[in-house]
């Protein structure tokens, strides 16, 4: 799955009503913590990108029964390649978590900067295939709002936690699997 379909609008605005306040139960009971032991992780990918990690978020709520990893590509209209913009994004760009810390299904997040090509990718581990295919569906109206249409992307890897996702395989690096991270 890499072309997001869209939820209607009335529905992706439910579910983040819905998201909102599940991240506000999740910060009163102290479930939602952002830890720095990932912090400045380089990732390659196979279209022969690297981007580093800038900020991690994990929910604390339970075993994972159905683990899919998922990789969300997007690149900012207005950004390009001024360094201060980009900095500034990574900064604001901790009020996005009310947009997924609160969807069924979340369990992590790494925040990764803008690789060569302009190019942010959001690297998580979700409980659940269709709550990670939900998500990217309702997140593609904020997005569509930030990003360049076109490079809104994203891929879900059934059975993958995040750290298996992460550890990459060998492959070609032809570009066509931006998703895949590679042995760096």
């Amino acid at each position: 799955m890499t072309t997001p379909q869209p939820l209607p609008w009335p529905e992706a605005l439910n579910a983040f009503g819905r998201c909102l306040a599940g991240v506000v139960g999740s910060l009163r009971r102290r479930r939602l913590r952002q830890p720095s032991s990932n912090i400045g992780r380089v990732i390659a990918f196979a279209d022969g990108t690297r981007a580093a990690v800038y900020r991690e978020t994990v929910l604390h709520d339970g075993p994972v029964t159905e683990p899919a990893g998922l990789i969300v590509c997007f690149r900012l209209r207005w950004v390009k390649g001024n360094r201060l913009a980009h900095r500034l994004f990574r900064i604001e760009s901790v009020c996005n978590t009310i947009l997924f810390a609160g969807f069924d299904g979340f369990v992590t997040k790494l925040w990764m900067t803008a690789d060569g090509n302009n190019l942010y990718r959001g690297v998580y581990e979700w409980d659940g295939y269709d709550s990670a295919a939900d998500y990217v569906r309702a997140l593609w109206w904020p997005l569509m709002a930030v990003a360049q249409r076109d490079s809104i992307r994203f891929h879900v890897v059934a059975d993958s936690t995040r750290e298996t996702l992460l550890a990459g395989t060998p492959g070609d690096t032809d570009g066509h699997e931006w998703w895949r991270p590679v042995p760096g």
